[in-house]
């Protein structure tokens, strides 16, 4: 069962149609038409960024979603940034925000994986 912030989130979200929470990994993934364009990590939300929509989310004072990998110095950073507590008071600008998460996913989708692949093993 989702956290009462989880349901807020998506009572907030209703206005996109069809979205969806499912738990991973200690929080939870925020999904639509297959896409995840959000997460919710000890009650904050993130929307996903991109080189497009980035540059707002620093603008408005905003931070990307980090973690720290066990056995690791430095954070990893994650391309999800944290959602403007105004927005929980303003559904419009709500459903704006998460428009452009959900464009941002969907060009991440197109763009394929960010990762390196292996190099090729020689035998």
């Amino acid at each position: 069962m989702p956290s009462s912030f989880v349901g807020h989130v998506l009572d907030l979200l209703r206005p996109l149609g069809g979205v969806s929470a499912r738990r991973m990994f200690g929080g939870y993934g925020l999904y639509k038409d297959g896409l995840m364009f959000a997460l919710i990590a000890e009650d904050i939300l993130y929307f996903k960024a991109d080189t497009a929509t980035e540059p707002s989310f620093r603008s408005a004072g905003m931070h990307p979603f980090t973690y720290r990998r066990r056995g690791r110095r430095t954070p990893v950073v994650m391309s999800y940034w944290e959602a403007s507590p105004e927005l929980f008071d303003d559904a419009e600008a709500m459903a704006r925000w998460a428009a452009r998460a959900l464009d941002a996913a969907g060009r991440a989708r197109k763009s394929g994986p960010t990762r390196p692949k292996p190099a090729p093993q020689n035998f």
